[in-house]
């Protein structure tokens, strides 16, 4: 228990027993006669209980199988004094994440991690680890994290799939709300395929919304179905307040699996692209058009063998529009997030039909994707 809570208890004792008449009854007792024997108090009957109800019996057992693979992280960087002779560790905040495999890799939100100069791991046992940043996915919100614990105290999570869930089935999240290690709340899908903004603007697409209870502390760690499998990343909340109103979001599991894997290889998630530069939406407005209007097309780029226009000044100065891309393989594209959001789940080496309007036609191109970095 925090010492703050210590602290209103103790004071709340203290005001009872000391403000006058705080406790009076509304008649006085009548005293007792010295020596009388003390009035028999009859001891308090605990009524029985049957067996536990049979959702109760499987949360239970679900937190109990899954709780040991769940990890409190701390996020440190290093101050000094004024006058730069003494350097201390300072926590800039804490948050949850959860083992992956036994060799010892801890998955959590990029936005956890972000800024620490060192990390720390802390497992259910309460041992605590030093941990190595492996790779970060900022555009997905993900960061893998690695400790050197020995393998009994490493207990990876099942992991399942994000694309068969149904709104109303079941949800638990566990986490370390505002420090309460080990904590779970439960719920359901509230919805699917919901979009949220990752911590550097960019669009994460296909997110679960919840009403597991989700708060502070919470990011990173995972949320669950009834049978214990891991279906996303705990990453946000709405709340005007800043505390949990109802409405949570994850990362989809079948994001992390995607990404988790390229982190653990390479330390980065390739991203694919067209090679082009697109305009800002406000721009694309402003100018009465629809769609993700192609600025720069990058030399040797897929988009540049396509044959795809760039918007370019013609020899008298005059502006002449770029290709503006409506369409990716058939999935319409209303702005410029709709473009990488489209070409997500494309590997690297593929061939996509692009939709462009050009000189008020409808255009379609094949273009190879490519690596964008």
């Amino acid at each position: 228990m925090s010492r703050g809570w210590l602290g209103i208890g103790a004071a709340a004792a203290w005001t009872l027993a000391t403000v006058p008449g705080c406790l009076a009854p509304a008649r006085e007792a009548p005293r007792e006669e010295a020596g009388a024997p003390a009035p028999i108090v009859p001891a308090a009957l605990v009524a029985p209980r049957g067996d536990l109800a049979e959702g109760e019996q499987s949360t239970i057992a679900l937190f109990e199988a899954a709780s040991p693979s769940v990890v409190y992280i701390t996020n440190l960087a290093v101050r000094r004094d004024l006058f730069g002779f003494n350097a201390m560790e300072i926590p800039l905040g804490t948050g949850s994440g959860f083992v992956w495999d036994q060799a010892g890799h801890v998955v959590t939100n990029y936005h956890v991690i972000q800024g620490a100069q060192r990390a720390e791991v802390r497992l259910a046992d309460h041992s605590e680890w030093p941990a190595r940043l492996v790779g970060r996915d900022p555009d997905h919100d993900i960061a893998v994290l690695r400790i050197e614990a020995p393998l009994d105290r490493l207990r990876p999570l099942p992991r399942g799939t994000s694309r068969d869930l149904r709104v109303g089935q079941y949800a638990m999240a566990i986490g370390n709300p505002f420090g309460l290690d080990q904590t779970l709340t439960t719920g359901v899908i509230s919805a699917l395929n919901r979009r949220i903004r990752a911590a550097n603007g960019r669009p994460i697409q296909g997110v679960i919304q919840t009403d597991a209870a989700i708060n502070p502390g919470n990011s990173g760690g995972p949320l669950l179905d009834s049978a214990g499998r891991v279906i996303g990343i705990n990453t946000a909340i709405l709340a005007p307040e800043g505390s949990y109103v109802g409405i949570g979001f994850a990362v989809p599991v079948d994001t992390v699996n995607r990404a988790v894997p390229q982190l653990i290889t390479s330390g980065r998630v390739t991203r694919p692209g067209l090679g082009v530069e697109l305009a800002q939406d406000r721009v694309v407005r402003q100018l009465g058009l629809e769609g993700a209007l192609i600025v720069t097309v990058a030399p040797g780029s897929g988009a540049a063998r396509a044959g795809l226009r760039e918007t370019r000044q013609d020899g008298s100065g005059r502006l002449v529009l770029g290709d503006v891309i409506v369409a990716i393989d058939g999935e319409p594209v209303t702005d410029a997030d709709d473009v990488g959001l489209r070409l997500e789940h494309r590997q690297v080496g593929e061939t996509v039909r692009v939709t462009v309007v050009r000189d008020e036609e409808r255009h379609d191109v094949e273009v190879r994707v490519q690596a964008l970095n």
